[in-house]
């Protein structure tokens, strides 16, 4: 892989890592990554956005290694990231009692969306202009 591609690489394997992680996140800092009281397991729906954020984080990680490869995942990772953090954003805004969402998932979604696009954006650019020389 060209230089280009290694911060675009590091970016998808961080975020891999960390979408396995919400669960123990969820552990350490429920104000900013559970909607519910009570452990982690407590919920149903919880669990679920466990596994689906689990599973992207695998899909991220495989991604990593050839990140033009795959970028339907990528955009689909952004774009979902945004629209999830927003309508958490309304959600926490509206409740006192979820507020902490906004320094926790809201910031970390709409991070990983910004820095994946800027570093994406960066990549392709790098690909399309090594086509045209």
């Amino acid at each position: 892989m060209r230089p280009v591609y290694r911060p675009l690489q590091l970016a998808l394997a961080a975020v891999g890592v960390v979408f396995l992680l919400v669960y123990p996140l969820a552990a350490v800092w429920p104000a900013g990554w559970q909607w519910h009281t009570g452990p982690p397991h407590d919920s149903e729906y919880f669990l679920m956005v466990v596994g689906l954020y689990a599973t992207l984080g695998i899909f991220l990680l495989r991604a990593a290694g050839d990140p033009l490869a795959h970028t339907s995942l990528l955009w689909f990772t952004v774009w979902s990231s945004v629209v999830h953090a927003v309508v958490m954003a309304a959600l926490a805004a509206g409740e006192p009692l979820h507020r902490g969402h906004l320094w926790g998932d809201v910031a970390g979604l709409l991070l990983v969306a910004v820095v994946l696009t800027v570093l994406l954006r960066r990549a392709v650019g790098a690909r399309v202009a090594a086509q045209t020389t």
